[in-house]
């Protein structure tokens, strides 16, 4: 998975993945390079964390033939990290026929809570290439 992803933003932000089944993902993320202006992490950073780690879920949940796309997702942010590595923990909230739905919560190396996401994914059948 994570040499898939080489050429991806997953892979440009440096996302690596640690563990992946359709219940649960984890990944980590270096805060350098994902900065905004302030050399803080930057939020939309851990929005790709979070997208990366429920799209990636909803896709082994749907299995062979399908697709997962994603159709909304959210994030609070509890805290600011300015170095380090951060890892993001997905746990399927939902795991349906039409839609995946995952909660990922993204802690600092101290195990401290920097931003909750949920990110619902659709399922669709393979599509058709043009």
């Amino acid at each position: 998975m994570n040499a898939a992803g080489a050429g991806t933003l997953a892979g440009r932000m440096g996302i690596t993945f640690l563990e992946a089944s359709p219940r649960r993902l984890v990944a980590t993320m270096p805060v350098a390079g994902n900065t905004q202006l302030y050399r803080m992490l930057h939020g939309g950073a851990s929005v790709v964390l979070a997208e990366s780690l429920g799209s990636i879920g909803a896709v082994l949940h749907a299995g062979d033939g399908h697709i997962a796309v994603g159709i909304d997702i959210n994030a609070t942010h509890h805290r600011a990290v300015r170095g380090g590595t951060v890892t993001g923990v997905a746990t399927a909230l939902h795991l349906g026929d039409t839609a995946a739905s995952y909660e990922v919560v993204i802690s600092d190396d101290g195990g401290r809570r920097l931003c909750t996401s949920r990110i619902t994914c659709a399922i669709h059948g393979r599509r058709r290439r043009s």
